[in-house]
């Protein structure tokens, strides 16, 4: 049965051309863009030198230290909200959908690693497991990539336009994304030759790999530093600057601020986050 099977061991046992050795060198190449292209993103965009900034600012403008215990509290709550359970969304649909695309592609990526290197010359000696979990996480990032791009997507869900809309750069990443795992399981499913397939498979996850300078790729390695920083200066009470939350019907408030008498009276309504009167649907 396909599912079990590594597709790699059978397309290297069918074909001169690739190789064990072959497919490592490529699997090495998509590594390296990886790494370049997050590279050139940071120096590009000067994250990494508005993260030190940020940081800068931050400790210049607390209004108390965080110990070491605390930032090590808030990395811990950082991997297991942001990175692992991806808490920022509101939207439950948005989030299960970021998950299964998310874990998806790491057992994808993952696995495939694991078969070209360590079995990509032995089809019999590959642990039933791998080809499994690697077909099931395919299977997972296209049922969330698919249903982000047709129904959650917020030009879709809120503006209305239809899902053939693109916009090449930000959609670049989701769309060579689903692309790499349709063409691997159309690929897998049709013997693992060297055809068609095994083509489209190959153009897509190079193009996924190989455009990390215009795609959204580096995104995933920024989010939790942001994450994790916005920790650190709300506890720090440096909050970039912003003012804090005041009860507007406090008297040494209105005293500070006259104006929030005279244009909102001495018991001025509670506004609230306006935002969550409607139902998180969007991003």
């Amino acid at each position: 049965m396909f599912i079990v099977e590594n597709p790699f061991a059978l397309l290297s046992a069918a074909s001169e051309v690739f190789t064990p050795g072959v497919m490592k060198t490529y699997i090495v190449l998509m590594i390296l863009s990886v790494v370049a292209g997050t590279l050139f993103d940071v120096w590009h965009k000067k994250s990494a030198k508005y993260f030190a900034e940020n940081t800068k600012r931050g400790k210049k403008n607390a209004k108390r230290e965080v110990s070491s215990g605390e930032r090590s509290g808030m990395l811990v709550k950082t991997v297991t909200n942001e990175v692992l359970t991806s808490s920022e969304f509101s939207n439950p649909k948005r989030r299960l959908s970021h998950l299964l695309t998310m874990y998806g592609f790491i057992v994808f990526v993952a696995t495939t690693a694991i078969m070209i290197f360590g079995y990509a010359g032995d089809a019999a000696g590959t642990p039933t497991l791998l080809p499994l979990l690697w077909h099931v996480g395919a299977i997972m990032l296209c049922v969330g990539g698919y249903w982000f791009w047709f129904a959650i997507r917020v030009d879709v869900a809120a503006e209305g336009n239809p899902w053939y809309r693109i916009a090449p750069r930000a959609d670049m990443f989701i769309l060579s994304l689903l692309a790499t795992c349709t063409f691997a399981l159309l690929w897998s499913v049709t013997g693992a030759s060297a055809g068609l397939f095994f083509a489209l498979f190959v153009a897509s996850a190079t193009f996924l790999f190989t455009t990390v300078i215009w795609s959204k790729f580096a995104h995933m390695f920024f989010k939790p530093a942001a994450a994790f920083e916005k920790r650190v200066i709300q506890a720090d009470g440096s909050n970039e600057g912003l003012p804090g939350d005041f009860d507007l019907t406090s008297k040494e408030l209105q005293e500070k601020f006259p104006d929030i008498p005279t244009y909102m009276g001495e018991k001025p309504a509670d506004m609230g986050p306006g935002i969550r009167r409607e139902a998180a649907r969007h991003y």
